[in-house]
């Protein structure tokens, strides 16, 4: 094993396990990933809890408990999702107050059915937020056009907030933008913008999946030389963004009363095409202030064999918007391949999340007790 992992967070690199279980909590396996391979923050979301809650292991008893009681089935999805985000808070607690509240954070989801009603989005927060209880958890809110003003809204009442399925750089500014004007809200309200905290994960293989897709129907050598390219050169122009947004007069005036930078987040970090390194999306993405949320498999692969020598995006601004450029050259539109990628990502949760309506709804059926 190497310290790459170590290194890592020593180039201010923030690790996170993309994945929550029952198991995961009380087999101690995720303190131990704390302890020893310098996890310090979770991120879940609707398929994750599906794949978990469909694999069954320590559930049964809550959901016996559940069926007793003729709870619906969405509400015994949100009793066994926050059971677990709170105990991974509780878990991640010491982390959380050694970084004064920057890391040690648990993400859980709004229900996606909600990703483009604003005002449900809203009130789901605020329910989320009260029920896991916890200082630690981070509300998830997707970067959809009805998720902007929804972001502003609860992070304006101090909630913490990590926005995810961000996709394109237009829409990253928004986001930003959104999370600023929050701050300015809760600062008119007179919140401690101290406690307030963020992250916005930006989307990376997925980029890449889509628009070497693309690239492969094209078929030419001119095409295959930009293939592989397009998800780390958008990631490291996203990083550009957020130094100019934090480094300007309407950032200062909030930072001076307290507020802490919403750091940038690099999500679906693991690779799906065997031609590239395993590790790609680590690797390439490294950077000060930075949080990178990973699947078990590419947190054992970076600790195997990763490949940390330094700050890897400073720099490269220049050939990651030529790598941009390349790819609209060849005719393939990345204002096109990123809403289809926003689309396509509110449905998948979508999708996994009625997976789990079903799951849970069947798991309730066949455990709920006999009358009398």
């Amino acid at each position: 094993m190497t310290d790459a992992l170590k290194r890592l967070s020593e180039e201010g690199v923030a690790i996170w396990l993309d994945d929550l279980s029952r198991k995961r909590i009380t087999s101690g396996n995720l303190a131990e990933l704390i302890d020893q391979q310098h996890v310090v923050g979770v991120t879940t979301n609707p398929s994750i809890f599906q794949k978990a809650i469909a694999g069954g292991d320590g559930y049964e008893q809550q959901v016996q408990d559940l069926a007793a009681r003729k709870v619906t089935v969405e509400e015994a999805i949100r009793m066994i999702t926050t059971a677990d985000v709170r105990d991974a808070a509780d878990i991640l607690r010491p982390v959380f107050d050694a970084t004064g509240g920057q890391d040690g954070r648990v993400s859980i989801e709004v229900d996606p059915r909600l990703a483009h009603n604003t005002r449900a989005t809203v009130a789901e927060a605020k329910q989320l937020a009260w029920l896991v209880d916890r200082p630690n958890t981070l509300i998830k809110i997707p970067a959809t056009k009805a998720g902007l003003p929804a972001i502003t809204e609860v992070i304006g009442l101090g909630i913490s907030v990590n926005v995810t399925l961000i996709f394109s750089l237009e829409r990253y500014r928004e986001v930003m933008d959104a999370y600023l004007t929050g701050l300015e809200k809760a600062k008119a309200r007179g919140l401690d913008l101290s406690k307030i905290h963020s992250v916005a994960s930006f989307f990376v293989s997925r980029v890449d999946t889509e628009i070497d897709k693309r690239i492969d129907a094209l078929g030419t050598p001119e095409a295959k030389a930009v293939r592989g390219k397009a998800g780390v050169a958008n990631a490291r122009l996203a990083y550009q963004a957020y130094e100019e947004v934090f480094a300007s007069d309407r950032w200062s005036a909030l930072e001076g009363e307290g507020a802490n930078k919403q750091r940038p987040l690099w999500a679906s970090t693991g690779v799906k095409d065997k031609a590239y390194k395993d590790t790609l999306y680590v690797d390439d993405l490294v950077a000060p202030n930075t949080v990178n949320t990973m699947p078990e498999a590419t947190l054992v692969a970076t600790e195997d064999h990763g490949e940390i020598t330094g700050d890897t995006i400073s720099g490269t601004y220049e050939q990651a918007r030529a790598d941009l450029d390349a790819v609209e050259k060849l005719g393939i539109s990345y204002d096109d391949v990123v809403q289809l990628l926003e689309d396509e990502g509110v449905e998948k949760f979508e999708a996994s999340w009625n997976d789990l309506l079903k799951s849970t709804e069947a798991e309730l059926e066949r455990l709920a007790p006999s009358e009398g």
